[in-house]
C-alpha cells in the first residue's frame, strides 16, 4: 500500500511539475493607471490571451509605471526584462524621427487621418523594431490632443511663459517655439507636478486630465485637435519564439481584437472625456479663430522640421499618408 500511494504522490508531483512547466507567465509593464481605457483594454487583452491559450500563456498587468516607469518599458523589453510592454510610440523620437510621425502637430487630427497614418506608419516602424528584436502586436490611439491651462489663451503669444508638461519631444518643442519652458513630466507623475505648481500647463488628451484630475488645479481645456498620439503593445521576439505554436496564434488573435476595441473604443470616449472636464468646472471651448490660425503655423513648420529630420523614412511615411 505504501509503495502504491508512494507511486501515486511521485506522479502526481511530475504532472504537477510538467503543468507548470507548461505553463509561461509574462509580466506586462504599462504606464498608464488601471482605470484609464488603454490599461482596461490591456487586461481585456491578457484575459483573451489566457483563455484562448487554455491557460498555458498568462499575462500580468502592471499599471501605472509600477513595474518600470514609462521611459524604461522599452528598454525591458528589448533586454528581455519584460517580454512584453505598452509603450508611447513618440516617446521614442529621440532615438528615430519615425516613431514620432502621429505626434507631429496638427499632422493628423481626426481618427479616420490618425488610421490612415497609422497604417503608412506600421511597415516602417515593424522594419525598425524588428531590427531591435522586437516584434509590434498592435497599436491605439489616445483621444485628440488639446491644450490645458488657468488662464485664457487667444494666440500663441499667449503661452509664452507657461509651465508647460512636456511628454515627447514635439511637445518640448511646442514650447520652445511658443516661449514656453518645458518640463518632463510622465503621466503617473502629473498630479504631483500640478499640485505643487512645477507645471501649469500642457498638452494632451481629455482622458489625462481626467486620469490627472486636472480641474483641482486647472481651469481652461482648449479643444485644438491637435494631433492622436499612439501607444504600441511590443513583444520581445525571443520570448515570442520560445511560444508554442498555440500560444502564438491566441496572442495574435487577441492583439488584433484588442487594437480594433481599443481603437474603437478610443474615439467613443473621447467626446465624453471633454463632458466630465466640464462637468467638473473646466471651460472647454474651442480656440479663437487667431489662436487655431497660429497653431496651425506651428503645425506646418514642425512638419517640416520632423520630416528633414526623418529623412527617406519619413517621405515614406508622408508620401503613403497623402496619397
Amino acid at each position: 500500500m505504501k509503495t502504491i500511494l508512494a507511486g501515486a504522490v511521485a506522479t502526481g508531483a511530475l504532472l504537477l511539475a510538467q503543468s507548470a512547466l507548461a505553463q509561461t507567465k509574462w509580466d506586462l509593464p504599462a504606464a498608464y493607471p488601471a482605470t484609464n481605457f488603454h490599461s482596461v483594454n490591456l487586461q481585456k487583452f491578457a484575459d483573451g490571451v489566457k483563455a484562448a491559450s487554455g491557460g498555458k500563456l498568462e499575462i500580468t498587468l502592471h499599471a501605472n509605471g509600477s513595474l518600470f516607469k514609462a521611459p524604461e518599458i522599452k528598454r525591458a523589453v528589448q533586454t528581455a526584462q519584460a517580454p512584453i510592454g505598452e509603450v508611447l510610440m513618440v516617446n521614442l523620437e529621440n532615438e528615430d524621427p519615425v516613431f514620432g510621425a502621429d505626434g507631429v502637430p496638427f499632422l493628423a487630427t481626426s481618427y479616420a487621418a490618425a488610421k490612415k497614418l497609422a497604417a503608412a506608419q506600421r511597415p516602417v516602424v515593424e522594419k525598425k523594431l524588428a531590427a531591435q528584436g522586437i516584434a509590434l502586436l498592435y497599436t491605439c490611439p489616445w483621444p485628440p490632443q488639446g491644450i490645458y491651462a488657468k488662464k485664457d489663451l487667444n494666440s500663441a503669444a499667449d503661452m509664452a511663459g507657461l509651465k508647460w508638461r512636456a511628454y515627447s519631444p514635439a511637445t518640448s518643442r511646442l514650447a520652445e517655439l511658443v516661449k514656453a519652458q518645458p518640463i518632463t513630466i510622465q503621466a503617473a507623475e502629473l498630479s504631483q507636478a500640478l499640485a505643487t505648481g512645477k507645471v501649469d500647463s500642457f498638452m494632451s488628451s481629455g482622458a489625462t486630465g481626467v486620469d490627472s484630475k486636472v480641474w483641482e488645479q486647472l481651469t481652461h481645456f482648449y479643444d485644438t485637435q491637435g494631433w492622436l498620439p499612439k501607444n504600441m503593445v511590443i513583444i520581445n521576439k525571443a520570448a515570442w519564439d520560445k511560444l508554442d505554436k498555440a500560444a502564438q496564434n491566441a496572442v495574435a488573435a487577441e492583439g488584433k481584437k484588442a487594437e480594433a476595441a481599443c481603437w474603437a473604443e478610443s474615439e467613443k470616449l473621447a467626446g465624453g472625456f471633454l463632458e466630465t472636464l466640464a462637468k467638473n468646472g473646466m471651460k472647454v471651448q474651442k480656440p479663437s479663430a487667431k489662436f487655431a490660425a497660429d497653431l496651425a503655423a506651428l503645425g506646418k513648420t514642425m512638419t517640416g522640421d520632423w520630416a528633414t529630420k526623418a529623412g527617406a523614412d519619413g517621405k515614406a511615411i508622408l508620401d503613403a499618408y497623402n496619397k
